[in-house]
């Protein structure tokens, strides 16, 4: 059998992480890797200590039928990218790749069309990571270099998630 490409492992593993979050409308995975090595995990919840979404029944964007993309500030959770991130040291990061995948909540079916929210975008890329590797389907997936969110200067114009 052959070995799956180093891409498609580390979206599996994102796609294992992404099972731990507590987000009731959707679940992502984020792994960051360097040198072929993983750095940290994240995955949608609420900080620690907190009551979760799922803990509670229900989601305040959902009730307020808040539409994806905004309004994140009433949002329970951080983010699997925001996690993933703290959780590591800004020297392992620098060059880094962080891949990304995601799944609704609901139906677990994998959500392939996301990019990182505003928030992440700068959080990404002041913690050095190079490039952003996001699973379109079980096998495909894109990869967006972060100097390119740099060089455009477009942040606001590139809302996501």
């Amino acid at each position: 059998m052959p070995r799956k490409d180093k891409f498609n492992y580390y979206l599996d593993i994102a796609e294992t992480v992404l099972e731990q979050g507590t987000c009731i409308r959707r679940k992502f995975g984020a792994v960051i890797v360097k040198n072929d090595e993983i750095i940290s995990t994240g995955y949608v919840g609420a900080p620690r200590g907190r009551a979760n979404c799922s803990d509670l029944g229900y989601c305040t964007r959902q009730r307020l039928g808040i539409p994806k993309g905004q309004r994140y500030e009433l949002c329970r959770s951080v983010h699997a990218e925001a996690n993933a991130i703290i959780s590591a040291s800004r020297n392992e990061m620098i060059g880094a790749d962080i891949y990304l995948a995601c799944h609704d909540a609901v139906t677990d079916t994998l959500y392939g069309d996301v990019e990182p929210c505003l928030m992440c975008k700068r959080l990404i890329i002041n913690a050095g990571i190079a490039r952003v590797i996001i699973r379109r389907t079980a096998q495909e997936y894109d990869i967006i270099d972060t100097s390119r969110w740099i060089e455009n200067d477009d942040l606001e114009a590139t809302a996501g998630y």
